[in-house]
């Protein structure tokens, strides 16, 4: 008999992800989502299978929570639905504290009400740490020699810095109440940041591929070579100096010096449901063991397409820098490594480059198709 597994946030980046992976290994797959008057389901078209279906539910509503867990008695729930915006954290604290929080809550109550054998992953971030970070105890070098300074681990104490980072970490710590005090099989993954050709528009890795996949086809479209010296930088936009009405804006981004520790998320989704297949629950960070700078993002991407410097490209807007800033995160998985055999496959410059190599191809799909409308 096959496994039944719900999904929150199945439209997800890492829902979708989680879904083709729970299919290939025969599961039966029930993803959840909120019902919207708009489709949101681009992530997800792609799944045809008898045993993937799709149902409407609100997390912030125990009534609607309960009822799914009732029906369902899943073999296991993996929460993946969050209001996941740091930045839109601060704007809307409530709003992010009932579906971060509370939504948490009615799933673990359900499952203690309805189905005690349900095993139940919650999706913790490395945000939760904020600006607490640890010092090695031996000099550790990174590939480019110089030396490790900090890190985060399972012992890192967590200092949230974002109303997102104590939703996420009340829930984290309500999971290993309901462990400890009614025996739920509950496991946290404290995912550091995790992105993929798949990741929202909305977050800094993937506005950087999409801006570098337009402004490519912008200049395609022009016949303008970018190894040509016709580009003018004329403040918040780039020129062509042959036809000044040829005007494309100017990356605009916030605070590029912060340091993150980025996977793919296709490997994290993999650990994810390695820690429901132990014996016991247990919570694990699972991240690279690397740490890179924005900076570092925006170079590798802009050498992908020919551009040594890219600084007369960006913009630095102070509207997008956040109230409280994380300024470094860099994971160490040992314990993933270790008790679960998890490894990663997709290393930094590859993720960067097939997210850009993604948005390019799909650039090229959007004007073909104004090509042919044209003729």
């Amino acid at each position: 008999m096959k496994k039944k597994a719900l999904v929150t946030g199945i439209t997800g980046q890492d829902g979708s992800y989680l879904a083709e992976l729970l299919l290939s290994k025969d599961y039966e797959v029930v993803g959840l989502k909120r019902r919207t008057s708009t489709n949101t389901e681009s992530r997800i078209e792609h799944i045809k299978s008898s045993s993937f279906h799709i149902e409407e539910y609100e997390i912030s509503d125990s009534g609607s929570v309960y009822s799914i867990i009732e029906k369902h008695k899943p073999d296991e729930v993996y929460n993946l639905a969050a209001q996941s915006h740091v930045k839109t954290s601060f704007d809307q604290p409530d709003y992010t504290f009932q579906v971060n929080t509370i939504g948490v809550v009615n799933f673990l109550e359900a499952i203690r009400r309805f189905s005690p054998e349900t095993k139940f992953y919650q999706a913790s971030t490395s945000e939760m740490f904020g600006k607490n970070v640890d010092m090695p105890t031996v000099a550790e070098v990174n590939p480019d020699g110089s030396d490790y300074k900090m890190y985060q681990d399972e012992n890192t104490a967590f200092e949230p810095q974002s109303p997102y980072a104590a939703a996420k970490l009340a829930s984290h710590h309500l999971v290993r109440m309901y462990r400890d005090g009614y025996k739920v099989f509950g496991c946290c993954g404290i995912l550091f940041n995790h992105e993929s050709e798949r990741r929202g528009e909305n977050f800094v890795t993937r506005k950087i591929t999409k801006w570098l996949a337009r402004f490519s086809g912008w200049l395609s479209k022009h016949d303008v070579l970018i190894e040509s010296s016709g580009l003018v930088f004329d403040g918040d936009d780039i020129c062509v100096s042959s036809n000044e009405e040829l005007r494309f804006p100017k990356l605009r981004l916030g605070n590029i010096d912060a340091y993150r520790d980025w996977g793919h998320a296709k490997d994290y989704v993999n650990a994810m449901w390695l820690m429901l297949q132990q014996k016991n629950p247990d919570d694990y960070v699972i991240s690279t063991g690397e740490t890179y700078s924005v900076r570092d993002f925006l170079q590798i991407a802009f050498d992908h397409i020919g551009v040594a410097d890219y600084e007369a490209f960006v913009v630095i807007d102070p509207k997008f820098y956040r109230p409280a800033e994380v300024e470094y995160l860099r994971g160490i998985p040992a314990k993933a490594e270790r008790a679960l055999g998890w490894t990663r496959e997709i290393g930094f410059e590859d993720l960067v480059h097939q997210m850009l190599e993604s948005d390019i191809a799909d650039e090229k799909k959007e004007e073909a198709k104004e090509v042919w409308v044209e003729t």
